[in-house]
C-alpha cells in the first residue's frame, strides 16, 4: 500500500483544520508502514483506534468553526462526517476481527482516498469561508 503524503494540494489555509489533517495521515501511514513490514497486526488495535477517535474529534472541530462561522455549507458537511466515520468503524472492526488482510487494508484505503478527496474539495471551500469571515 502506498502512502499518503500531506501535499500543498491538501492545504486549506487553515492552520487548525491542516494540522489535523497532518495527524490522521500521519496515523494512516503508521498502519501503512506497519502492514508493510509485517508488524500490522502489532500495531493495528492501537492505529486503528487512534483513527477512530481522532476522525470523530477532528470532524467536531471543524463543525464546530462551520457552526460558529455560520457556514451554509454545514448541513451537507455535516452528513458526509456522519458517513464517514460510520464506515470507518466499519472498515476498522472488520480489520481488528479479520487482520489486516490485502482486501481489509484495501477498503481502508479507498476510504482514506474519499477523505483527500473531501479535504481537496469540500474543506477547501468551508477554509475559503472561514478566511473571509
Amino acid at each position: 500500500m502506498n502512502r499518503y503524503e500531506f501535499t500543498k494540494a491538501l492545504e486549506t489555509g487553515n492552520a487548525t483544520i491542516d494540522q489535523e489533517h497532518r495527524e490522521l495521515i500521519r496515523a494512516v501511514n503508521k498502519l501503512l508502514d506497519a502492514c508493510n513490514e509485517g508488524k500490522g497486526r502489532a500495531s493495528m488495535n492501537e492505529t486503528i483506534q487512534f483513527l477512530n477517535q481522532y476522525v470523530n474529534q477532528h470532524f467536531s472541530h471543524e463543525e464546530q468553526l462551520q457552526k460558529q462561522s455560520g457556514y451554509p455549507g454545514m448541513p451537507a458537511h455535516r452528513i458526509f462526517h456522519e458517513k464517514y466515520k460510520q464506515t470507518l468503524k466499519e472498515i476498522t472492526s472488520q480489520i481488528a476481527v479479520s487482520g489486516p488482510t490485502i482486501a481489509e487494508l484495501g477498503k481502508l484505503n479507498k476510504h482514506i482516498s474519499v477523505l483527500i478527496t473531501h479535504i481537496t474539495t469540500e474543506d477547501k471551500k468551508l477554509a475559503a469561508f472561514l478566511n473571509q469571515a
